[in-house]
């Protein structure tokens, strides 16, 4: 699985459209065959105008991502969005999705 985590600093006078901007992106990218999740976060505190994702995909289906119309789509709505040029953390890992936590087991 790929696993990549991005952080958004949007321009704070239009941080409150940022989900309005990518929600098409967001629903294209949720319908890709490879997609295994694609979450938008805000922090709890601080950060009014960042926003995090957490996306995963197939190996096969991350390829298929970047190359897909609808990728260039979401940035190009993006980019005028942005303070300035997003941070990503991208990794393949061992995994297939989400596992239950070893350190809080609830029965």
């Amino acid at each position: 699985m790929i696993l990549i985590n991005l952080k958004f600093t949007v321009k704070p006078e239009l941080a409150d459209q940022w989900m309005d901007a990518v929600a098409q992106y967001t629903a294209d990218v949720r319908s890709e065959e490879g997609n295994l999740f694609f979450e938008w976060y805000r922090p709890v505190e601080g950060g009014e105008n960042e926003y995090f994702l957490l996306e995963g995909f197939t190996d096969e289906g991350a390829k298929a991502h970047v190359e897909s119309p609808h990728f260039q789509e979401g940035i190009d709505a993006m980019r005028p969005l942005l303070a300035k040029t997003p941070q990503i953390i991208s990794e393949q890992i061992g995994a297939e999705g989400f596992g239950p936590m070893g350190e809080i087991q609830i029965d």
